[in-house]
């Protein structure tokens, strides 16, 4: 696990949008993995989870401030949380500003319907080459497709660890674009589901809020943050 804290991305989030906004101007591939507690404790027992989130290829983000406050713990100087859906957000921004191309891959097909009317509404420069709902069954089919495009931003929401292992299996296909699993993130920007009100993202503690909003959660929380926590005490 210490090599993945060696790994994380530890400047600020302004810095970090900066080599965004570098690399999709250059044309470079990037391939952006967002990180919290699940991320680490699921490496621990699934192999080519972790070596997607060790390859040279793959930019380790700390979205989750679990992440970030084990990280200062064990002194690697992690700067600040970077949230996953900042990262769609400003990468749907500077796609716009750039005149870029987009793929949408994942969610239910109503939420990639109403993202198709924010794109149009608020992103009229950011070209939408295709799209696809997350319930498909032939999901390398998809990723073949979107290869054909050749998009510079690829979206995709299937949630941990599938989006990621999908993004890993077939980089290699591709020669630019900046991919990113964004979880359930297309839910709040289409407006299907509410972010946590601005107290709680300045508190880090949209975590909370999303227990409270869905209970179920709980049991998920309590496999990978509690036993998070143990295990960064037991490192230190």
């Amino acid at each position: 696990m210490k090599q993945l804290f060696a790994k994380l991305y530890k400047n600020s989030e302004e810095s970090f949008y900066e080599i965004l906004r570098q690399n999709l101007n250059e044309n470079k591939k990037m391939f952006i993995v967002t990180a919290n507690p699940e991320t680490f404790i699921m490496s621990e027992k699934d192999e080519e989870m972790k070596k997607l989130l060790l390859d040279k290829e793959s930019i380790l983000v700390p979205d989750g401030i679990g992440v970030v406050k084990a990280a200062r713990l064990l002194n690697y100087d992690v700067k600040e949380r970077i949230a996953g859906i900042d990262i769609a957000n400003k990468l749907l921004e500077l796609g716009n500003v750039s005149k870029k191309t987009i793929y949408l891959f994942g969610a239910k097909q109503e939420v990639i319907d109403s993202m198709k009317a924010v794109l149009n509404e608020k992103y009229q420069g950011l070209k939408l080459v295709g799209s696809s709902n997350g319930y498909v069954q032939d999901k390398d089919k998809v990723f073949r497709e979107i290869s054909k495009l050749n998009p510079d931003i690829i979206l995709v929401a299937l949630g941990i660890p599938i989006q990621e292992k999908l993004i890993y299996k077939h980089l290699n296909e591709f020669n630019k674009g900046i991919f990113v699993g964004v979880g359930g993130s297309f839910d709040v920007i289409s407006g299907h589901k509410k972010r946590a009100p601005k107290i709680f993202v300045k508190l880090n503690l949209e975590w909370l809020y999303r227990i409270i909003c869905e209970p179920k959660r709980i049991k998920r929380f309590y496999n990978n943050n509690v036993k998070f926590i143990f295990k960064i005490k037991k490192m230190k």
